[in-house]
């Protein structure tokens, strides 16, 4: 048998090299509910807390430090005695959103409810417009999103939601859905 010169087999080595760095390891999937258990003491009850992470498409003029999150608590089945019970769905975005005033349906004086205008696609569906009402923080930096609105994002693939922050520039987000089934059974919301 003879032996084969180093130098031949230095070149079959840099490939294998180079073919293992070109197929990098995939990271875990990051678009799957993340499930939580909070405690609100001034309301000495325990909830959960569903957390889905999107990202922004059209960033924000401010510098947001973390990415867009759809977030849906709920009283869990053994807390309400029944089905679980939806308390809230929220848009967190993390830049202040534009607030417009709009005048109720029924007049009883001259009050207007603060707003976030708000456009969304869900799948390769029609683009709906609502208006959502804003955080109750002072920064308005997240918006309350209705159970009927919820409900339809709950059921796709994935959700594009655009609203505008305070300058009126557009705040593009998008976000891949994962199964909802988790939160729909802890929330009731099916």
């Amino acid at each position: 048998m003879k032996p084969i010169p180093f130098f031949l087999l230095l070149p079959l080595g840099w490939a294998a090299c180079g073919f293992s760095a070109a197929a990098p390891q995939q990271p875990a999937s990051t678009h799957v509910w993340q499930q939580s258990q909070n405690t609100d003491a001034a309301r000495a009850m325990t909830y959960t807390r569903f957390t889905l992470v999107g990202k922004f498409l059209a960033s924000p003029q401010d510098v947001v430090a973390n990415r867009p999150a759809l977030v849906v608590d709920c009283i869990p089945a053994n807390e309400s005695h029944s089905k679980g019970r939806l308390l809230s769905g929220n848009l967190l975005v993390g830049t202040p959103l534009k607030i417009i005033y709009v005048e109720p349906e029924e007049i009883h004086g001259t009050s207007y409810f603060p707003k976030i205008v708000v456009r969304y696609r869900t799948d390769k569906a029609k683009e709906d417009q609502e208006n959502w009402s804003p955080s109750t923080e002072k920064e308005k930096t997240s918006a309350s999103i209705p159970k009927d609105s919820l409900k339809k994002i709950l059921r796709a693939r994935s959700v594009a939601i655009t609203a505008e922050d305070e300058h009126g520039s557009p705040v593009a987000m998008q976000f891949d859905m994962s199964d909802p089934a988790a939160v729909e059974a802890g929330c009731n919301v099916d």
